[in-house]
């Protein structure tokens, strides 16, 4: 079978980047799940791009407020407060607040990614939580990324990766990548497998675990003294 992709863009939406990079996902028809940071969405200008992205067939989701709290080392309300600003900014603009995908400082799926009361709140809220498995470093690497790219989609047979809308990272090769996916026989999709997504619509999946945050059924949504 041929290997199959879901391309996830986080961190903007930016004026100047977004646009043109869903230009190039439309000239492809090429699907992505956006995960934008709140306070991106919240001017004019945001809701613009995430509206667009919306119409155009992509499904857009929440990044955390601000992309600077990392949840494993901050307490309940900081928690809270990232998650909540988040989604509401979400929601206001269209998308859809339940898709969640925590802030990973540099892509790394680790102990800083998640704390038990953020694990607690998005089992009880009815989230899904979306992860990776491919992190290319575009915004390290804006002119090899696709390269590492196509190599981590070589190895697998469903690949997560993580690209930017953010200046300086994947826009000037993202059609070259496409293209080149393309020539692979690469098919893309909006759907993510079960070891990319620890939580799915509340329940916890068998890759739960990667959370690193002990068992779903332990933990406690009204917060815990450690986070």
């Amino acid at each position: 079978m041929p290997p199959t992709l879901t391309l996830t863009i986080d961190n903007g939406p930016t004026a100047g980047v977004t646009g043109p990079v869903l230009d190039v996902l439309a000239a492809r028809g090429a699907p992505a799940l956006f995960f934008a940071v709140g306070r991106n969405v919240v001017d004019a200008a945001g809701r613009r791009l995430v509206e667009r992205a919306l119409a155009e067939g992509h499904l857009v989701g929440s990044h955390t407020w601000s992309h600077t709290v990392t949840f494993g080392s901050a307490s309940p309300a900081d928690v809270d407060r990232e998650l909540d600003d988040g989604r509401r900014a979400i929601a206001d603009a269209g998308g859809d607040p339940l898709l969640f995908r925590p802030y990973g400082a540099g892509g790394a799926i680790d102990d800083r990614l998640m704390s038990r009361h953020g694990a607690a709140r998005l089992l009880a809220d009815g989230c899904t939580c979306v992860l990776w498995n491919a992190v290319p470093g575009d915004w390290l690497d804006p002119a090899g990324w696709v390269e590492q790219a196509l190599a981590d989609i070589e190895r697998r047979a469903w690949t997560v990766v993580v690209l930017h809308d953010v200046p300086g990272a994947a826009l000037d090769r993202l059609d070259d990548f496409l293209a080149r996916c393309a020539d692979a026989g690469v098919e893309l999709t909006r759907d993510v497998p079960d070891d990319c997504t620890p939580i799915r619509a509340g329940a916890p999946t068998p890759s739960f675990e990667l959370l690193g945050v002990g068992p779903a059924d332990r933990l406690d949504p009204e917060g815990d003294p450690h986070g």
